[in-house]
C-alpha cells in the first residue's frame, strides 16, 4: 500500500488533531475539514467527488477487500493499532477505517433543480441526529436538496454524518439565513408550504405536485413569524392522541412521501 505509515501511540499529534477535528465544529470551521468514518459512508463521499487528506485504518478489524479499497482514496494512508483506533472511533462498531476530507461548502446558487423541484427547509434543528435522519428521507424521496436555515448545528457533525448515512454527501444541503431561502424560493416560483398546527389544512388535501418546499422548525417551538408569513399554504399532520407533535425527521419522511405518491 502507498505512503503508509504506522501509529501506535494515542498521543501522536496526527491523532490529536483527528480527535480535534471530531469534536470540535470550531476547528471544523477554521480548518474547511471533516472526519468521515465507515466504508459505506466514506464510498458515497469519495463518488460525490470529495478529496481526502488521509485514511486512517486498523488491518485487524477490517477485511482484505477493504484494504485493497483504501488504495483507491489517493491519500496518505496510516495503519493504527486497535488502541489506537479504539480510541478515536466515534462508532461503538468496529469497522476499523477513518478519514478526514475536505468539505464542500454549497451555495443556493449552486443548486441544480428539477422541473418540479421537492425541497426540505429546517428552520434552527439543534439536533444533528434528527438532521441526519432528514437527509436520509430526502435521499430516499429523491429531493432536490435540503435547506438548513439559520443552523444550530454545523453540516459535518459526525453524529449527522454518521445519522445520515452518508446521504449528506449525496443530498445537497446548504445552509442559509431564513431570508436568504425565502428570497430563493420565491425567486424560483417554488410553493412554500410550513408545517404548523394553526391555521392549517390536512396535508394530503394539499398539490405538491409543482414545485414544493416544505418547512419545518423544531419540536419545541416550531417556526418562527418570518416563514408563516412567507408560506403560500400552512399543513399538519392529523394527530389523533394525546400528543400535539412528531419528531421533525417522521414529519419530514411523511410529508415527503406524501410528495412522492402525489407525483407518481
Amino acid at each position: 500500500m502507498k505512503q503508509t505509515l504506522k501509529i501506535s501511540s494515542a498521543h501522536n499529534e496526527k491523532v490529536k488533531f483527528l480527535q480535534e477535528l471530531q469534536q470540535k465544529s470550531a476547528v471544523r470551521r477554521e480548518t474547511g475539514l471533516a472526519v468521515v468514518e465507515g466504508l459505506r459512508e466514506m464510498g458515497h463521499c469519495l463518488r460525490a467527488g470529495y478529496e481526502f487528506h488521509s485514511v486512517f485504518f486498523c488491518p485487524p478489524l477490517i477485511g482484505e477487500g477493504a484494504m485493497r479499497s483504501i488504495d483507491g482514496y489517493g491519500c496518505k494512508c496510516y495503519e493504527v493499532s486497535r488502541e489506537v483506533y479504539e480510541k478515536v472511533a466515534y462508532r461503538g462498531s468496529t469497522e476499523g477505517v477513518i478519514a478526514i476530507v475536505d468539505q464542500k461548502r454549497i451555495m443556493l446558487a449552486d443548486l441544480s433543480l428539477s422541473e418540479h423541484p421537492l425541497i426540505v427547509v429546517l428552520e434552527s434543528v439543534e439536533k444533528p441526529g434528527n438532521l441526519g435522519a432528514v437527509l436520509r428521507s430526502a435521499d430516499a424521496a429523491g429531493a432536490d436538496a435540503v435547506l438548513v436555515c439559520d443552523p444550530l448545528t454545523d453540516l459535518y457533525n459526525p453524529n449527522l454524518i454518521r445519522s445520515s448515512i452518508g446521504a449528506i454527501f449525496r443530498v445537497p444541503c446548504v445552509a442559509c439565513a431564513s431570508g436568504e431561502a425565502i428570497d430563493f424560493l420565491k425567486g424560483k416560483g417554488i410553493k412554500i408550504l410550513t408545517a404548523q398546527l394553526q391555521d392549517s389544512e390536512l396535508y394530503y388535501d394539499t398539490d405538491m405536485r409543482c414545485g414544493t418546499a416544505i418547512v419545518m422548525g423544531t419540536e419545541s417551538t416550531g417556526l418562527t413569524n418570518v416563514w408563516r408569513e412567507a408560506a403560500d399554504a400552512h399543513i399538519r399532520i392529523p394527530m389523533n392522541g394525546e400528543l400535539d407533535s412528531l419528531n421533525v425527521s417522521v414529519s419530514a419522511a411523511i410529508l415527503l412521501f406524501e410528495a412522492v405518491r402525489q407525483r407518481n
